[in-house]
C-alpha cells in the first residue's frame, strides 16, 4: 500500500471537513437551514412591533452571535474536539485581536477631545 492510500478502518490526518466518517450533506443542511431561521428571525424582529423597542438592538446582537456559532460549527467545523485545539486556538487568537483593534479606536476616540490642545484665544 503506498503512503497515499487511505485505509478505510483508519483516520487519515490530512483528511478535509467533508471526509470525515459520517459527515454528509445533511449537516450542512441542518446549518443552512438554522442559518436561514436565524436570518429571518432577525428581520421579524427588527420589523414588528411585537418585541419592546430598547430590546430590538440587543435581541439582533444575541441572534448574530447565534448565526456566528452556526457558521463556524456547521460551515467551518470548529469545534472543541482533540482534533480542533489549533482552529480553535487560531480563532481566539483572532478574537483577541479584534477585540484590542476595537477597545484601542474607543479608548482613543473618548479620550481625543481631552488630549486636544486648547484654542488659542482670538486677539483683536
Amino acid at each position: 500500500m503506498s503512503r497515499n492510500e487511505h485505509n478505510p478502518g483508519q483516520p487519515s490526518s490530512d483528511a478535509t471537513p467533508g471526509d470525515a466518517p459520517g459527515e454528509n450533506i445533511t449537516n450542512y443542511l441542518v446549518g443552512l437551514g438554522l442559518a436561514t431561521l436565524l436570518t429571518v428571525v432577525s428581520f421579524f424582529i427588527a420589523q414588528t412591533s411585537l418585541v419592546w423597542g430598547p430590546s430590538i438592538p440587543v435581541a439582533l446582537c444575541v441572534l448574530a452571535m447565534a448565526q456566528m456559532g452556526v457558521h463556524l460549527v456547521f460551515f467551518l467545523h470548529i469545534t472543541i474536539g482533540p482534533d480542533n485545539i489549533n482552529n480553535v486556538m487560531a480563532l481566539a487568537f483572532g478574537v483577541l485581536v479584534v477585540f484590542l483593534l476595537l477597545a484601542g479606536s474607543l479608548w482613543i476616540m473618548a479620550h481625543l477631545n481631552h488630549n486636544m490642545m486648547m484654542p488659542m484665544p482670538m486677539q483683536p
